[in-house]
């Protein structure tokens, strides 16, 4: 018996050992992989270079800082950062060695935020006299309105564009509830408050519908007008075109002016050469935007100042957080480490958000108090900043938002799954034991009591109230003001501007430059959080068996189409308690 203890607890020992080993040798290798990829984008930049920027990938406000560990080995598809992005067209744009930008953005994979400031940033790179030549198999709208700053665009002859203005879906789940038993209690506050609408109608309600068409026609009107800017073509052209969807097939958006080209790629390739005064056989020399970020340090050590950089991506949640989810445990100590560090003389916050835990929200707010209270605050809007998102942002010293950007939704609501329908058609019979009448709460097998839905109408009530205080302290304006604004309804950048829930427009850059001028700084090195230290899951995320296994099973199994009225009951860790969120699941098309 002694032996068989000894064997194993060696054995158990050996594979802890050899874990270890595993895990530090890829730490390794991952440093010298960086090491060399950097020292090699510095040599690597030819004279004559072309910038190929292909934008067919997922985009992040910030790409996770172990995503190039997991490219390495293959672990997961590449994901870029906008920061990235942005920076590597700047350096482009001031590198001499780089002639222009060959772009791809068929299925462009940003968000119509973060693809407004792609595009503003390849205007500004077009002003430096450097040309961009747009190619594509297939456009979406996104990668139109992306593509439409270039120079050329050039599309395959069996492609084909997709232009006929903006569109939001929203399903509606009140039949289903009532076919298979399965229902969500809920609770709201405001009369805009329809991310809980589809659990009790049938069909849109009017306040919903019009938030919905004021939205994307304030959007649809800031792409038509940069699209027409560029393209030299009128707003109303614009619109028919759309109205009549008259530029599906290459050759009538040829006819439409909304192309310039037909062609195949190799063709592409060779007119980029000629412009570029190369002959049809010479090599082209491509590079990333990786390698133009790489060939230059942002990081100035003979700045001793700093503007702080809090990328707030994802969800909001109770719990410990991460780069994709808000929590409080990671992100206030994030906060305060901004906040003590003497060379950090201002923080942004950058925010793309839909918002979620009430009671995160607070915790979060009131911890950029206490950081405004020694610096300067500034906040960027990405996609999206809403609802809880917009609640964390509301007092800062200053707001930015980019026009595509969905923001406000000031309101509160709370949701209750509830299986009694179900539960009685499967036979099963839920009975309860109290030693007081409202001792149980809320069951999920029956119906929610009147003493419940009084206690949580209270709750939602008093966080609604909070929630304008914050907005009306924050925005210098009257609780009035901030009534008629909230009841969650959403804006637009551009229409947040006009109603005061932001006080400019502008990117990220534009956020940090307002800093360090309320820091009366002008010479500072950028500073990013979150800073997420390496472990044994965050290394092996790519691998399915280690984090993607069982538990995320059950989820692969629901339709797509149905999933959101899943998500409350499966993710109730996170949903826990009142929640200010947006109020729809906004996919504009």
């Amino acid at each position: 018996m002694n032996f068989l203890k000894s064997f194993f607890a060696s054995l158990l020992g050996s594979f802890a050992a050899f874990g270890l080993a595993l895990f530090f040798f890829f730490i390794f290798i991952a440093s010298i992989a960086t090491t060399f990829s950097a020292q090699e984008a510095i040599t690597s930049i030819k004279e004559d270079s072309v910038l190929f920027l292909d934008l067919n990938k997922g985009v992040r406000d910030r790409a996770q800082q172990l995503d190039q560990f997991q490219e390495l080995f293959g672990l997961k598809q590449q994901v870029l950062g906008l920061n990235t992005i942005i920076g590597g067209i700047k350096k482009a744009a001031a590198d001499d060695r780089i002639r222009g930008i060959k772009l791809r953005a068929d299925f462009a994979m940003a968000g119509w935020a973060q693809s407004h400031a792609i595009r503003t940033a390849l205007v500004e790179f077009k002003e430096s006299g450097k040309f961009i030549y747009a190619y594509a198999d297939v456009l979406s709208q996104k990668g139109y309105y992306l593509s439409s700053v270039a120079d050329s665009i050039m599309l395959n002859p069996a492609g084909m564009l997709d232009f006929k203005g903006l569109s939001s879906e929203v399903l509606y789940y009140n039949d289903f509830q009532e076919k298979y038993g399965v229902k969500m209690e809920v609770v709201r506050h405001g009369k805009y408050k329809s991310a809980v609408e589809p659990y009790l109608q049938r069909s849109m309600s009017d306040a919903n519908r019009s938030q919905i068409k004021e939205l994307l026609e304030a959007i649809w009107s800031s792409l038509r007008t940069a699209i027409a800017t560029d393209r030299q073509l009128s707003n109303e052209t614009l619109d028919n075109i759309a109205t009549e969807v008259s530029a599906g097939l290459p050759k009538m958006a040829l006819e439409q002016k909304l192309i310039d080209r037909v062609g195949h790629e190799d063709a592409f390739d060779i007119m980029l050469k000629t412009a570029m005064g190369f002959s049809p056989t010479e090599k082209l020399h491509e590079v990333s935007v990786q390698e133009v970020n790489a060939s230059k340090s942002d990081y100035d050590k003979t700045i001793k100042d700093r503007i702080a950089v809090i990328y707030a991506q994802g969800p909001i949640l109770y719990g410990e957080g991460s780069e994709s989810v808000i929590a409080q445990g990671l992100f206030v100590k994030e906060i305060e480490k901004a906040t003590q560090d003497d060379w950090i003389k201002a923080i942004v916050l950058r925010i793309n958000s839909p918002g979620g835990s009430a009671l995160t929200s607070e915790i979060l707010w009131q911890s950029l108090e206490r950081a405004k209270e020694k610096k300067p605050l500034v906040v960027s809007m990405g996609n999206v900043a809403a609802s809880g998102g917009y609640y964390i942002a509301a007092g800062a010293d200053k707001i930015f938002a980019e026009p595509l950007t969905v923001t406000g939704s000031i309101g509160v609501f709370a949701t209750l799954p509830n299986f009694e329908g179900l539960s009685k058609d499967l036979g099963i019979n839920a009975e309860q034991v109290n030693t007081h009448k409202n001792a149980m709460g809320y069951s999920p097998f029956e119906p929610i009591s009147e003493s419940y839905r009084k206690n949580t109408k209270a709750g939602i009530e008093h966080i609604y109230s909070l929630f304008k205080e914050r907005v009306a302290a924050g925005r210098n304006l009257s609780l009035t003001n901030v009534e008629a604004i909230a009841q969650g309804r959403v804006w637009s950048g551009t229409q947040a501007l006009e109603v005061g829930l932001v006080d400019a427009l502008g990117s990220l850059d534009d956020a940090v430059k307002a800093a360090a001028e309320l820091a009366e700084i002008e010479e500072y090195n950028r500073i990013e959080y979150p800073k997420i230290e390496a472990n044994i899951e965050t290394l092996f995320q790519g691998f399915g068996v280690l984090v993607n296994g069982p538990k995320n099973s059950f989820e692969k199994l629901i339709p797509k189409s149905i999933k959101p009225l899943f998500e409350n009951s499966t993710e109730n860790n996170h949903l826990l308690g009142i929640q200010t969120r947006l109020p729809f699941e906004l996919n504009i098309y």
